[in-house]
């Protein structure tokens, strides 16, 4: 698997076969539960405490990327009043939230966790214990 399918599937970093999260992200009350290490190559996903307070940057940008698409389609499409953006707005980012969170966490790791692909790594018995 490439490293865009591993981002888009939600996989490790490093081995590209165990899940980051534990449920779906259609399970609303647990979409935020992450596997603390992989379950395939126990790599630990935090990679420091706080790492992940990073993610909200990611999630920041994906979330003016939203203001501004629905503004723009709301603005193509007619002529709304102010109440209407912000409840289409919020709205949108409502019922994206649990992907934005998920997928902010996983670009940050993807992208800043300081983690190289190893495909063929195993689990050595100092790790395991």
């Amino acid at each position: 698997m490439n490293k865009a399918g591993a981002i888009i599937s939600g996989k490790c970093p490093r081995c590209r076969k165990g899940d980051i999260f534990k449920t779906s992200a259609f399970n609303l009350l647990a979409f935020y539960k992450m596997h603390p290490r992989c379950p395939e190559c126990d790599l630990h996903y935090e990679r420091e405490p706080g790492f992940f307070f990073g993610a909200m940057y990611i999630s920041y940008a994906f979330s003016v990327a939203i203001f501004v698409g629905v503004g723009l389609a709301l603005s193509i499409l007619g002529d709304f009043s102010l109440e209407v953006y912000l409840f289409a707005i919020i709205g949108v980012v409502a019922v994206l939230l649990p992907f934005l969170f998920r997928y902010s966490r996983i670009l940050f790791l993807h992208l800043f966790g300081g983690v190289r692909y190893e495909p063929e790594y195993k689990k050595s018995v100092s790790e395991a214990v």
